[in-house]
C-alpha cells in the first residue's frame, strides 16, 4: 500500500476546549445595566453557568459575578469588552 492511497485531506484541528472562567464586573447605573451586561457575555462566553447580580440602594457601584464556558483565547475580549462598557467601572477574573 503506498502512501498516495491514504486521504491527502488538509489536517484540520479539534476546535478549542472551552474552559470555566467566573468574572467579577463591577458597574454604576443599577438594574437598567444588566440587561447590556449579560448581552456582552453571551456574545464573548457563549454560555453563562452562573450569575449573580448584587444591585443596592444607596450603593454606587453593583457587582455582578459569572462563570461563563469560554475558549481560552476569547476570555481577554471578553474582558475588554466588558470595560469598554460605559457603565463598567471593573472586570476581571474572580
Amino acid at each position: 500500500m503506498s502512501l498516495s492511497t491514504f486521504s491527502s485531506a488538509p489536517y484540520t484541528s479539534a476546535p478549542a476546549m472551552l474552559v470555566r472562567r467566573r468574572v467579577a464586573t463591577y458597574f454604576v447605573g443599577g438594574i437598567d445595566q444588566i440587561s447590556g451586561l449579560v448581552a456582552t457575555l453571551t456574545e464573548h462566553g457563549k454560555l453563562i453557568h452562573e450569575l449573580s447580580v448584587d444591585v443596592r440602594e444607596g450603593v454606587r457601584e453593583s457587582s455582578m459575578v459569572s462563570t461563563v464556558l469560554i475558549r481560552p483565547d476569547a476570555l481577554d475580549p471578553l474582558l475588554d469588552a466588558l470595560r469598554d462598557l460605559p457603565s463598567v467601572v471593573s472586570a476581571e477574573l474572580a
